[in-house]
């Protein structure tokens, strides 16, 4: 297939970028972006490359994020063609990396290349934010990306983040939003004896369980209109020596808030604290905050969004905040308006990954209507 995107694509999947390696693929990436007149800064850490290119100073400032980083590859002899060299196979490329989500750097990197041979001279800025260490930790990407840029007074208007959104076919869900995680341990404390004689000791998961049925079954939001309602969820239940004949002196539960805008930390913390004391329970918590939500409604970028997948793809798309988390966490931080745009997201992770060929030009063309709708026929 003769296609730029594809043809990009196709660079970027046959370099080895487990997690946290780049493999090689911001610097393909960077040989197109800086004839284009874009300023290539790296800002690594502890390993991980991070790449911020920017072109222009003038407002609004558009930037393309990402990661280059893919998961591990799981077992080689299950794939029908190796990981790393990307194959067409019956209309689909496959390789570790096409769907979760080179495509999608390609993509945004050609629809930036087009844009600026229609408009060489717009007044405008555009930049990428790219990182190896999405995928893993994520404790030296993006978030290290952002903290430099918070630090330096730089603020991003308009983001796409191309992670795969799509379900059926692409374009027709996008993520205007994701939900916050808040995670806790919870150590409730009893008194361990003998279990022929509980009245010489004190059961903690005895007391802990009213409790937790309780939790289970609190309403602790109604959602609104882009977010489910926020769901508590145990994870873990770990108490006792493994010994059939002795009352465990504690009883550990691990737990997950996923929680929507309608929710804050500070008060679903309150809450849950407030229902363990009515029970009366002796614990300690250490609680965790994974991310809070971010949520972009309705408005120039989801607009724009939806009327270029209108045009290129034929359908209408739906905005979405379900999934886990991603970098988004991070960048609304320093971002107005922000959207996940990406393609058909049925195989990531999975063994023998792929998306079509025939996304490879609609993707891109979607990225360069956006550009067109937002920068030009806006202004």
């Amino acid at each position: 297939m003769s296609d730029p995107t594809f043809e990009l694509a196709r660079d970027l999947i046959a370099c080895h970028s487990v997690t946290p390696e780049d493999g090689g693929c911001m610097e393909i990436i960077g040989a197109r972006l800086k004839p284009l007149g874009f300023t290539l800064e790296y800002i690594n850490r502890n390993g991980v490359t991070n790449l911020w290119a920017r072109r222009g100073t003038t407002a609004p400032l558009f930037v393309f994020a990402g990661h280059t980083d893919v998961v591990p590859t799981g077992p080689l002899d299950k794939w029908t063609s190796p990981p790393f060299a990307p194959e067409i196979r019956d209309g689909m490329l496959y390789g570790r990396g096409t769907a979760d989500m080179k495509s999608s750097l390609a993509a945004s990197v050609t629809a930036v290349e087009a844009f600026l041979a229609a408009h060489p001279d717009y007044p405008c800025s555009l930049g990428f934010l790219l990182t190896s260490d999405e995928e893993g930790d994520a404790t030296d990407g993006t978030v290290a990306v952002v903290d430099v840029l918070k630090a330096r007074g730089e603020s991003i208007d308009f983001c796409i983040i191309g992670e795969p959104t799509s379900v059926d076919t692409l374009g027709d869900m996008i993520k205007n939003g994701r939900r916050g995680s808040l995670s806790g341990v919870l150590t409730v404390k009893g008194i361990q004896c003998h279990i022929a004689y509980p009245e010489k000791g004190r059961n903690p998961i005895h007391e802990a369980a009213p409790a937790l049925a309780e939790l289970a079954a609190t309403e602790w939001d109604r959602g609104n209109e882009y977010y489910q309602p926020t769901t508590w969820q145990i994870s873990n239940i770990h108490g006792g020596t493994g010994a059939t004949n002795v009352v465990p002196g504690s009883v550990e539960v691990k737990f997950n808030f996923r929680f929507s805008t309608a929710s804050t930390p500070e008060g679903l913390q309150t809450r849950l604290c407030s229902i363990l004391d009515k029970h009366k329970l002796d614990y300690d918590i250490k609680w965790t905050l994974g991310a809070r939500p971010f949520l972009t409604g309705r408005g120039p970028l989801a607009d724009a969004a939806s009327a270029a997948i209108r045009e290129v793809c034929g359908i209408d798309t739906e905005l979405s905040t379900t999934g886990g988390t991603s970098d988004g966490r991070f960048i609304a931080d320093i971002c107005k308006q922000m959207l996940e745009i990406g393609p058909v997201n049925a195989t990531s992770h999975k063994i023998d990954e792929c998306i079509a060929v025939d996304s490879f030009p609609q993707l891109s063309a979607i990225y360069h209507r956006i550009l067109e709708q937002l920068l030009v026929v806006s202004h």
